[in-house]
């Protein structure tokens, strides 16, 4: 199956159940940590909408959670000037 690693942003090809030592291709980095994985929500509970998971530190390492699924989801990106706008913005008459 095809994923997007979150933290280059390149398409790769990942295992139904992608292993705890594999690394993107591209940037070296974990596929098997909580940012790669379609749980992980930075608004949740230990940033993690799978209730029964373990509490993990690092969510950009490896980890040994047995509830990863690969999401494939691209990071966010905030720009300081793109808040600053949308902030003044509000202020504006």
């Amino acid at each position: 199956m095809k994923g997007i690693c979150y933290f280059c942003g390149r398409e790769i090809e990942v295992s139904q159940t992608v292993g705890r030592l594999e690394m993107c291709p591209y940037c070296r980095r974990d596929l098997h940590s909580c940012v790669q994985c379609r749980f992980y929500d930075a608004a949740a509970y230990n940033e993690c909408r799978e209730t029964q998971a373990e509490r993990v530190i690092d969510k950009e390492k490896s980890n040994f959670c047995d509830y990863f699924e690969f999401s494939g989801r691209i990071r966010e990106s905030i720009k300081k000037e793109d808040v600053i706008s949308k902030l003044e913005g509000l202020f504006k008459k």
